[in-house]
């Protein structure tokens, strides 16, 4: 199923009225020169990544890449964070100092994108070990620590509960004997929510009965096989949403 919401008729007229002259078009490109933005600061650039993150983590059913320099960032900042609300939590009383609140607010929002992003992760390597050990440049340091004991007390278990009763051959957990493997994987014909960041070319679409072109047009909203759409996204021409 793929669903395509197009841009509005009323942004599409403004667009050829502004294109039928050229004088308007000048003047149009002399004011946008002329007003600068403001900058955007790092915080808050970091904030809207790690949402980002957060929510393609929670859609994709397959572990992304693991944002490692921003989560460095971010858990920096955190620990900048803890510090000086401890030194202000000291000297000061807390239910009087607004400043303090909003420091708590605003850490409490960073801990929890943090930790449920994390969590999202977590659960994909706890659904699909086997298929993770395959690949480690997925996960981050800790992900392939946790992977690796994980993996060894599950295997252990199985092995003193039952596996240790079955012929040798039949003791694996990963066997592809036969033509046929036994490590799970993700769904990769989930469908998920995706919008188009950038035009990102022409993707096939796999129908019923026949093979279509779709074109992914900046702006697009569309309802798509993750397979579809999975390399577009690692290149961040589309965002999960």
């Amino acid at each position: 199923m793929e669903f395509n919401a197009s841009p509005s008729r009323a942004s599409t007229l403004f667009k050829i009225r502004v294109r039928s002259g050229q004088g308007m078009d000048d003047d149009i490109a002399d004011i946008l020169a002329s007003v600068s933005a403001p900058p955007i600061s790092q915080r808050t650039l970091d904030l809207q990544a790690l949402t980002r993150a957060w929510v393609a983590e929670r859609t994709a059913p397959e572990l992304l890449p693991y944002p490692t320099e921003l989560v460095e960032r971010v858990m920096e900042r955190l620990g900048k964070q803890i510090s000086n609300i401890e030194d202000m939590t000291g000297p000061m009383d807390p239910q009087a100092n607004f400043t303090l609140v909003i420091l708590q607010t605003e850490l409490e929002r960073y801990k929890f994108l943090v930790r449920s992003f994390l969590r999202a992760r977590i659960a994909k390597v706890d659904a699909y070990p086997h298929h993770y050990l395959t690949l480690p440049e997925t996960l981050s340091p800790l992900e392939r620590q946790y992977l690796a004991s994980h993996q060894a007390l599950l295997s252990n278990h199985y092995s003193t509960s039952f596996l240790s009763a079955f012929p040798t051959n039949l003791q694996k957990l990963d066997d592809t004997a036969g033509g046929i493997s036994m490590v799970d994987k993700p769904d990769e014909d989930t469908a998920v929510f995706c919008r188009v960041l950038r035009d990102a070319g022409k993707v096939e679409i796999q129908g019923p009965s026949q093979v279509s072109e779709a074109e992914l047009t900046r702006g697009d909203v569309w309802v798509m096989r993750w397979s579809t759409v999975k390399e577009a996204v690692r290149r961040g021409d589309v965002e999960l949403i």
